[in-house]
């Protein structure tokens, strides 16, 4: 069984708007919500990137059902990992039993903002493997200590922590980094219908939940959506690496001047056909992951959330 949340666009939108998006989530019908988390939007068009602590704040106070994860966090370069350890603690402590921390090894657009190296790939998930290790010690209380090959932390004490640990869940694009999510997380974090980055998931041992992002366009015809989705979320059709060394949000922009309105709607659902959009829900259903959330571009969030719960989610 497939279960549907809600992608809370950082990029996008206002604070207090995505609180009150994550509040009509919940009144919607969707179970759970991931929140990105960016220093700089992928391009000037999406226009705002608030700080994502203060934000799942606000969502805590609103909400009461909702399950609410970070989609996903970077706790390698721009924020020390004893600090996403601390943030993560507070918000699993304000919301029992609904928060949960998603990873990732970041992009350079927002690890590179205080002029530290932006390392290769295969550091970047060593890194990655480390941090787990800080934030879960941290996390089993009293004073801990780690001197380790790229973080150091010492008689450091998280007071405040909830009552059971907060899961973490670990994004995967490539095959050694479903093995590190299945070796060490609660959960798998994907953004596209990949069956292979399951499968290693799964083989590593593990046997949480699935997260798969869904990015559409709805609009009250496709017209209007494909000019929406070309204009807001060109990096849509943005291929290969790019998406993780490019610097500057410029950076992406001049990358999208080769993009074409086609490019970005071949892999955005655009428009107001009920199919189109279950389609891409059932490629990750397909592909094995269970938990698929959906990115709305653009501004009308009221529009979609209608046609969500009248036309999308009866039928999952």
């Amino acid at each position: 069984m497939t279960e549907l949340g809600y992608a809370l666009s950082s990029e996008e939108h206002r604070p207090s708007d995505l609180v009150r998006n994550a509040k009509a989530a919940e009144e919607a019908g969707f179970t759970f919500a991931l929140i990105s988390d960016h220093f700089h939007p992928w391009v000037d068009s999406q226009g705002h990137s608030p700080f994502v602590w203060s934000v799942i704040g606000g969502i805590a106070q609103v909400t009461e059902r909702l399950r609410l994860g970070t989609g996903v966090t970077c706790p390698t370069i721009r924020t020390h990992p004893g600090i996403i350890a601390h943030a993560a603690a507070t918000c699993g402590a304000m919301m029992p039993g609904r928060f949960f921390l998603g990873l990732g090894t970041g992009e350079n657009l927002n690890e590179h903002i205080f002029g530290d190296h932006w390392p290769a790939p295969d550091e970047r998930l060593e890194m990655l493997e480390e941090a787990i290790d800080v934030i879960r010690l941290l996390w089993q209380g009293g004073y801990q200590t780690h001197r380790g090959v790229h973080y150091t932390v010492e008689n450091a004490r998280i007071y405040t922590l909830p009552e059971e640990p907060v899961p973490i869940a670990v994004a995967a694009s490539k095959p050694n980094a479903a093995e590190l999510a299945g070796q060490m997380g609660d959960a798998l974090v994907t953004v596209a219908p990949d069956e292979e980055i399951v499968q290693g998931y799964a083989e590593a041992g593990g046997t949480g939940p699935k997260y798969g992002q869904v990015t559409v366009c709805w609009a009250e015809n496709e017209e209007q959506a494909r000019k929406t989705a070309f204009e807001v979320w060109p990096n849509a059709g943005i291929k290969g690496d790019l998406s993780q060394e490019l610097a500057l949000p410029r950076h992406f922009e001049q990358a999208a001047q080769m993009v074409t309105e086609d490019d970005v709607a071949e892999s955005v659902a655009c428009g107001p056909d009920p199919d189109r959009h279950l389609e891409q829900i059932r490629k990750f259903a397909d592909a094995g992951v269970d938990h698929v959330y959906i990115h709305q571009v653009g501004s009308d969030q009221e529009g979609f959330f209608r046609f969500y719960e009248r036309e999308i989610l009866p039928k999952i």
